[in-house]
């Protein structure tokens, strides 16, 4: 048998982090972010259902909800949906968009850091969850943020931003 249990072990932790910092076949979030210039943020085409604030907003979140129950057995996720929402189409400020995006970098790099550590059990239950492991629910993050990266990269294209 090659390799052993510690390095197969190290090898999916390393896998996990690198999905969940957005590699792979496509563009990563910061990648995709950086090129939004402030006057479209807030841009909604006809029949697109989002702005890249509420993208943003949205990715952020639901990232953080994951994040907190995968820690927390006294975190409550927001109400579905309206809790996983940004009330406006619009980020309130500059600042806004800039918080926005500072957490979800934090939050990422918690997810990575919790994943990463030798000494979490990646398949054990979650014991306040319905059967969820830690690599469900970083799996869970990476799905979701790449989905809704590929809404505002195509976004983005609709309003002319080059990538």
């Amino acid at each position: 048998m090659k390799g052993t249990t510690s390095d197969k072990d190290k090898s999916l932790r390393k896998h996990v982090a690198y999905v969940l910092e957005g590699g792979g076949a496509h563009l990563n979030f910061e990648e995709a972010i950086r090129k939004f210039p402030p006057e479209v943020r807030g841009v909604k085409p006809a029949r697109a259902p989002h702005t890249a604030w509420q993208l943003l907003e949205h990715m952020r979140i639901a990232q953080w909800d994951i994040l907190e129950f995968s820690r927390s057995a006294k975190h409550v996720s927001p109400e579905w949906p309206q809790g996983y929402w940004p009330a406006s189409e619009t980020p309130p400020s500059a600042r806004a968009w800039s918080q926005s995006l500072g957490a979800v970098r934090v939050d990422l790099r918690a997810m990575i850091a919790l994943v990463s550590k030798p000494s979490t059990d990646l398949y054990a239950r979650i014991p306040h969850g319905e059967g969820q492991t830690i690599l469900r629910e970083a799996l869970l993050v990476a799905d979701h943020n790449s989905y809704h990266l590929g809404q505002l990269v195509l976004l983005g294209k609709v309003l002319g931003v080059r990538f």
